[in-house]
């Protein structure tokens, strides 16, 4: 599975975007996919790495490895009354966020949970990969499942 977001939006608001033609048809691959992950996704980072301000060092985050940390945490019996299982996915060099300008995170709502209702100052974006729901924002009920993509506007 892999899902991808883009911050293009606020890109755009901002005309910070660009582009450069590569000389190639197509890009060389110069390390595997898995690299970054081995690379800093173990709880270490390599012995003289030096972070910048700007430095994100993974942007791949295994479905896999995710997934099973939510199963886990809902062995525990921990469920978050508004979010049932979620948790932020972070930067490994410091703990803080995996990217400056969206803020990734995976969610787990066991089967038949109801949230509590919430409000956010944020509109977020919620791309469904297992199951079936439905949700009602600003009072209007919408239904989902796998492979939809919807967002909650802030309120």
């Amino acid at each position: 599975n892999c899902l991808d977001g883009l911050d293009v939006p606020i890109v755009s608001v901002f005309d910070a975007s660009f582009a450069e033609e590569h000389h190639a048809d197509q890009q060389p691959i110069t390390r595997q996919p898995e690299d970054s992950s081995w690379r800093y996704g173990a709880n270490m980072l390599p012995v003289d790495y030096e972070p910048t301000r700007v430095s994100w060092p993974i942007f791949n985050y295994p479905y896999e490895r995710s997934r099973e940390a939510l199963d886990h945490l809902l062995k525990q019996g921990e469920i978050d009354p508004f979010h049932g299982i979620m948790m932020r996915y972070i930067s490994p060099v410091d703990g803080g966020w995996a990217m400056p300008t969206i803020t990734p995170c995976m969610q787990l709502l066991p089967k038949g949970f109801k949230t509590q209702p919430y409000r956010s100052t944020d509109a977020t974006v919620f791309v469904v990969t297992e199951g079936t729901g439905r949700s009602v924002i600003n009072g209007k009920t919408y239904e989902w499942g796998p492979k939809d993509v919807f967002v909650v506007p802030r309120w």
